[in-house]
């Protein structure tokens, strides 16, 4: 069956309308809306345009490559190669990255703005992955290329905030590669200037107006007292605070048509001056000398930074629609770097239906959440106050045509909030009501135990509980990130004034400025791609991509790892081996949560080490691999990956790190699970292999006018894919894994590049 009805035939065509300049056309001068049913109509002119193509040229071929005939053995090879793309193209299987390899591959400009209408049919979430390519590729490439990605990305943004943020991102990001002689005239810039200048709102109200957020998503005025006080009189302070609160703002709730936000010319520039600030903090944070003065600074600029939430800010890392409503700034902490000063929040989110057009909640003072309250006293006001209403936050910053000015230290000054009296951290808030005592009633089906196995867990859990670190004024991190994550968001929430909310969630972000982040993007569509061809061909291979917002070419956020601490923290804290870390956290040898933490270990391990080695991921000190309280390891900062290394050294010379601890957490040489991870190792090859295109374009597209470090030299992408070992059998790709593993072991490399970090930077 086609994709497309309308292709079957000539005749079909005729009412395949309108033309293709209506999508291809300038944005900023159409008058109408691009929407999927015009581009579909679009796309199947082009795809019969293409048809025709070689039958203007020869008219007997039109009969020749009708569906109903077969290719006779004198027809051109080139007609029947594009006979063969329209079938591939009209497929089921012309899945998104598909899409992508041959709008890059192909020359022919009416193929092209054919899959650059096509990508109106493929989800969201599946372009968006592949956006650093589309964007990559607008910037770097022809003209042609531009204008058949042109109309996706300026429909997408008409759509969406957060994909226009995205978008602009990322076009500052790739265009900081050109000469700059140009690169203030380029296709990227224009387009990246005119997303900030918010001209891509929808054409009418009529094309987006939506209707005021359901009543699931409206919370009742009592949501916001303490369960404990609602019924008690609220005091006439707090009233009066309210309403002063209220009546200072422009009141728009009652119209849902303007708190929609797009009639108003600040629809970005609220997570734009969110954005910026968390940036700027960073900036003054790299210009302390110590540990402690960084924490000192980062704890007030947060407390600071809480006086203009809640607000229509969001966390762009996270999956789901939220409104940021408060961040705990004592739990912030500044992480281990030499010369940055990256640093992690956490950050509480009210989740809600739309960012963009469900009511912002009301703010809550902490010294007043406790204090008697009164529903029929919540004067009307307090609800539903928008973004758009509470003007201080975060609305008052100017448009830059780039992101170095936009995020620049002196621009972003000093917020003018004066605290509340008697005002008081969140550890000192510390509510008497807790949302996890609350017990569910619900009946269930009786599930039977052995009471010898109920006795011997109960006994396994209480000793082998895990350990905590101690705090450690050169590492304060390492405290933070110990903390089991379920138990940091029952302490957050009994200490927040929105911890009763029923969609109150608990976020964490890590905040990076001065470091390229681009090649961390890469890795992680790398990562995440690997991860689902071993998903498909049921390989147990385990790796744990993280989210990375890349923001400039300098600046950008990071997703953190849950439940993780580094191999050097580990070895800091605990003074033991890793084998003796593993049983003093999991119990002994034959207990079910050692047992399973083992697994763990050597299922990530093997997962991490073919990584490593298709990346030639480099920089592989103890500080870059972290353990997550179920035993995987997780490698992070790419920073080095490719062509590059550190210092250019090419210092490291093993394929993966395989070090002896990990050969002893895994049972030894001789044991079974050492030969587990070998056959793993092996089976992830052969599954990678098999989808090899897949992986190779993602780095190929990036390659494009590029000048990361990861792309020194001509030979990349051709070592990338010799690394693939295509033409060896399954005996032979055998023998290579045997080889690596034993290489990696017996690096001497390894062993003194360890030594290295240690004398140099501390690093265990």
């Amino acid at each position: 069956m086609l994709l497309f009805p309308c292709l079957s035939g000539s005749d079909g065509m005729r009412g395949c309308s309108p033309p293709l300049d209506i999508i291809s056309e300038d944005a900023m001068e159409l008058d109408l809306v691009i929407d999927p049913e015009v581009a579909l109509k679009a796309c199947q002119e082009v795809l019969q345009n293409v048809k025709l193509l070689k039958v203007e040229e020869e008219p007997e071929l039109l009969e020749k490559c009708s569906p109903q005939r077969l290719l006779p053995n004198g027809t051109s090879s080139a007609a029947a190669k594009q006979s063969l793309l329209l079938r591939l193209f009209e497929s089921k299987l012309f899945d998104v990255s598909m899409a992508i390899s041959y709008l890059y591959k192909s020359k022919e400009p009416g193929v092209q703005a054919y899959i650059g209408n096509r990508l109106f049919s493929f989800s969201d979430d599946d372009v968006d992955f592949h956006l650093p390519q589309l964007l990559n590729m607008y910037v770097h490439m022809d003209e042609d290329m531009g204008d058949a990605i042109r109309p996706y990305v300026v429909h997408r943004c008409r759509q969406s905030i957060a994909f226009s943020l995205q978008t602009a991102w990322l076009l500052g990001a790739y265009s900081s590669d050109m000469h700059i002689s140009t690169q203030r005239h380029s296709r990227g810039t224009k387009l990246r200037k005119l997303i900030l200048s918010d001209e891509l709102k929808p054409h009418s109200r009529h094309a987006v107006e939506l209707s005021p957020a359901p009543d699931s998503q409206i919370i009742p005025a009592d949501a916001y007292l303490s369960p404990s006080k609602r019924t008690h009189q609220r005091s006439k302070s707090d009233a009066t605070h309210c309403t002063s609160l209220a009546t200072s703002l422009k009141r728009t709730a009652s119209n849902p048509k303007v708190e929609r936000g797009y009639d108003e010319p600040l629809r970005l520039t609220p997570q734009r001056e969110f954005i910026k600030s968390l940036m700027g903090i960073g900036k003054r944070l790299a210009t302390l000398p110590t540990k402690e003065q960084k924490t000192k600074q980062l704890t007030s600029e947060l407390l600071v930074l809480n006086h203009k939430l809640p607000a229509r800010v969001w966390l762009p890392t996270a999956a789901f629609d939220h409104h940021v409503v408060r961040v705990p700034h004592t739990q912030a902490v500044v992480l281990n770097s030499k010369d940055k000063a990256p640093y992690i929040i956490y950050v509480e989110v009210l989740e809600c239906g739309s960012f963009e057009t469900s009511a912002i909640p009301v703010r809550i003072h902490e010294t007043r959440i406790r204090s008697a309250r009164s529903a029929d006293n919540l004067l009307p006001e307090c609800v539903g106050i928008t973004a758009e209403q509470r003007a201080g936050s975060f609305s008052t910053v100017p448009n830059y045509d780039n992101d170095d000015e936009a995020w620049a230290v002196d621009d972003i000054g000093e917020l003018q909030v004066e605290l509340p009296e008697g005002h008081t951290s969140s550890s000192d808030n510390i509510s008497q009501f807790s949302v996890d005592s609350i017990t569910s009633t619900e009946s269930k089906e009786p599930i039977f135990i052995a009471a010898g196995d109920i006795r011997r867990r109960l006994s396994e859990n209480l000793a082998h509980t895990p350990t905590t670190f101690r705090k450690d004024p050169e590492d304060p991190s390492a405290v933070a990130l110990k903390e089991p994550w379920q138990e940091k968001v029952r302490r957050i929430r009994e200490g927040s004034p929105y911890g009763h909310l029923p969609n109150w969630r608990l976020l964490s972000v890590i905040v990076k400025c001065g470091d390229d982040l681009r090649q961390e993007l890469l890795a992680f569509q790398v990562l995440s791609q690997l991860q689902s061809i071993w998903e498909q061909e049921r390989v147990p291979l385990w790796i744990k991509p993280y989210k990375i917002l890349v923001m400039s070419s300098d600046s950008g956020m990071i997703e953190p790892v849950l439940n993780a601490v580094s191999l050097h923290q580990v070895r800091k804290q605990s003074q033991l081996s890793l084998l003796d870390y593993f049983l003093q956290e999991h119990g002994s040898y034959t207990t079910e949560a050692f047992l399973t933490a083992q697994r763990n270990f050597v299922e990530s391990c093997a997962g991490y080490s073919l990584i490593c080695y298709l990346l030639q991921v480099k920089d592989r000190h103890n500080g870059n691999i972290l353990l997550d309280s179920e035993g995987h390891i997780i490698h992070i900062d790419f920073g080095f990956i490719l062509s590059s290394s550190p210092r250019n050294l090419g210092f490291e010379t093993s394929a993966f790190k395989l070090t002896s601890e990990f050969v002893d957490v895994m049972g030894g040489l001789d044991g079974d699970m050492f030969n587990y991870y070998k056959v793993l190792m092996l089976q992830g090859l052969i599954a990678a292999r098999k989808h090899m295109e897949k992986v190779v374009q993602i780095v190929e597209i990036m390659q494009q006018g590029s000048h990361l470090p990861c792309f020194h030299g001509s030979s990349t992408i051709r070592y990338l894919k010799e690394r693939f070992h295509m033409s060896l059998t399954e005996e032979q790709l055998q023998v290579l894994v045997e080889q690596m593993v034993d290489g990696s072991m017996r690096s001497i490399t390894t062993k003194l590049y360890d030594g290295f970090q240690y004398f140099t930077n501390g690093i265990m």
